[in-house]
């Protein structure tokens, strides 16, 4: 069965990966897409011996010239091997984040996003901005001027709403030919790892919370019917053994969407054989789900602001830390 615009991204990228396994996946349309966020490079270039002889030809280079370096060689190769996938249509993104410590800086992260893709020079590439407030305004520009756009580090329907009308900003006032396309990425699984022990001490339902949450989101995307738009499902591992490796692709394959997993999950997907279309939760049951939630003291809202804060400072630390290593070269 083939559910109407679903894709499968793939959240993981590593040089020997792009030599061996990626193709392969591509090939037997296990994926087709990928993304990649600075934790995802901090394991690759810190523990792969694959990025060794690449880290001494840059010497003399600094830490953050290095790091751009790597980088954007291994997101133009993604980005060549997608590009049959996207010549045709079928999706062929590859993502790459603009430094998380310009988050707050909105000229900083649009000269950033020019350089990368002027280094990365390949139409498949998607720039990942996170949902803050001078990230909507990165968003829209980036837009306007034609490049897709990633809009990450999603937790709340507020976030989504100002995505979509950055997004439609951006496409008011786009003059070309070639749309951009854009993707709304909504974190899933951090709030039930976030939630789940103190739902259960007040005898609510646990592991539900991350799926509900980015169906809410998804219902309002939907509605707003920007062609160029797709909800994108990330933050989709499983963490521990009470969960199926797979759990948050099973639960979230809804027509019109990505979901963006771990390798792990992936191959559990595939082997499970379970593409079954699934009909999206109601809004009113998750209102009421919600509205449970507030009855037990549980803010929301509060749960928004420090999953972003977490998210934004994650991203920040793992960047910082890469940096300190190609330091010491």
């Amino acid at each position: 069965m083939k559910i109407e615009n679903f894709s499968l991204w793939c959240d993981f990228i590593e040089r020997d990966f792009l030599e061996k396994e990626f193709p392969t996946m591509i090939k037997d349309g296990m994926v087709n897409g990928a993304t990649s966020n600075p934790a995802i490079f901090k394991e690759a270039f810190l523990s792969s011996p694959a990025y060794k002889e690449d880290i001494k030809a840059n010497s003399g280079k600094s830490a953050k010239e290095v790091y751009e370096n790597l980088a954007t060689k291994d997101i133009k190769k993604a980005a060549k091997i997608l590009r049959g996938l996207y010549d045709k249509g079928d999706d062929g993104f590859i993502s790459i984040e603009i430094d998380p410590l310009l988050c707050d800086d909105v000229s900083g992260s649009l000269e950033e996003a020019k350089m990368l893709l002027a280094k990365i020079d390949e139409p498949n590439v998607m720039i990942k901005v996170p949902a803050t407030n001078a990230g909507f305004e990165v968003m829209q520009k980036l837009f306007e001027s034609g490049v897709n756009v990633n809009a990450t580090l999603i937790f709340s329907p507020d976030q989504a709403k100002k995505c979509l009308e950055a997004f439609e900003r951006g496409l008011s006032r786009f003059k070309g030919k070639l749309k951009p396309k854009g993707v709304i990425s909504v974190f899933v699984s951090r709030f039930d790892r976030a939630l789940n022990e103190t739902l259960a001490k007040k005898g609510l339902p646990i592991n539900l919370l991350g799926i509900y949450n980015a169906t809410y989101i998804y219902h309002l995307i939907q509605e707003k019917g920007i062609q160029e738009v797709r909800t994108l499902f990330a933050s989709t591992g499983v963490k521990g053994d009470d969960l199926k490796k797979e759990h948050y692709i099973n639960e979230l394959l809804y027509q019109n969407s990505i979901n963006t997993a771990p390798i792990n999950a992936i191959e559990a997907f595939e082997k499970s054989n379970s593409l079954i279309q699934k009909e999206p939760i109601s809004k009113k049951e998750i209102e009421t789900f919600l509205s449970n939630l507030e009855n037990a003291d549980i803010d929301i809202n509060s749960i928004y602001e420090g999953l972003l804060a977490e998210g934004l400072q994650a991203f920040k630390k793992a960047f910082k830390e890469i940096l300190n290593e190609l330091e010491k070269g």
